[in-house]
């Protein structure tokens, strides 16, 4: 059976979370995994030598690791209820098993523990400071995104209902790899799925829009394809909002974190911009 992992942490983007995953959850019969990961943020004592004398130094270092205890209790209690809460959402909707899955650690580390048996990962595409940096993606994101051996969808803000499609194809091996999983795959049953290449109509690139729609009439999706004058990113967001597209499917990170740092990232251009959400494959 598959298995779909939904990453939340506590943030406003977490019901949104939980809702992608119910909804991928019934149209691919699986079963969703709900993983929160409590970093590593424990507070360090702070270096008291010579300041106060050793008696004083030992009360304090005894309250500050007091203070830390209770500190951890909370965060494991919110932990517990954050994730009861999204039980009970998933559960209201998705017909499948649902688990939980609570750890200290490093989320990377965890979901490559993970994932093997998974065939999609959701994430929300900002973190607990959303609220105060509405203009950057969480800092967990490209983390994830280049880490996973599996596709990724980045949830919006709210979940709406999926029915129309645009895949950003430029013919690269990640869009290849989409295609092929899409056709493949039930997620994309009964969706409008629109194939949008930026750039001029040249023959090889139609050769394999012609093959990429071909591919999905064959596995029963409804495509048809398109080219676009304009800079990639603002063309895609352009179309996605003039025709409130609901999902947007594009290869991700295809150059280094260093390339990426010199001339920024088409790929975080893409997901900032879109208000929809957006199904990662690399």
């Amino acid at each position: 059976m598959s298995k779909i992992i939904a990453c939340i942490d506590g943030s406003i983007y977490t019901h949104s979370v939980v809702d992608h995953a119910a909804w991928a959850a019934e149209r691919l019969t699986a079963s969703v995994e709900l993983l929160q990961v409590l970093g590593r943020g424990d507070i360090p004592a702070a270096d008291l030598s010579g300041s106060i004398s050793a008696d004083a130094q030992q009360k304090l270092l005894n309250e500050l690791a007091r203070l830390d205890e209770e500190r951890a209790k909370l965060i494991q209690q919110r932990a517990r209820m954050v994730m009861d809460d999204a039980r009970l959402r998933i559960s209201a909707t998705a017909t499948g098993a649902v688990s939980t899955v609570l750890r200290n650690g490093d989320l990377l580390e965890t979901l490559s523990e993970r994932e093997a048996s998974a065939d999609l990962v959701v994430i929300g595409k900002r973190g607990e400071a959303a609220d105060f940096a509405t203009a950057h993606l969480g800092s967990n994101l490209e983390r994830v995104v280049r880490a996973s051996r599996r596709p990724v969808l980045v949830a919006s803000r709210a979940y709406a209902t999926i029915d129309k499609a645009l895949v950003a194809f430029d013919g690269g091996s990640s869009i290849l790899k989409a295609v092929d999983a899409l056709s493949r795959s039930q997620l994309m049953s009964g969706i409008d799925i629109h194939l949008v290449c930026v750039g001029k109509d040249i023959p090889e690139m139609r050769r394999r829009l012609e093959g990429a729609v071909a591919q999905l009439h064959a596995g029963g999706h409804k495509a048809q394809f398109r080219f676009a004058d304009g800079v990639p990113d603002k063309a895609i967001a352009g179309i996605v909002d003039a025709e409130r597209m609901n999902l947007l499917v594009m290869g991700a990170y295809g150059h280094s974190r260093i390339r990426n740092l010199l001339i920024g990232s088409t790929t975080t251009e893409m997901i900032r911009s879109c208000k929809v959400p957006v199904l990662l494959f690399r």
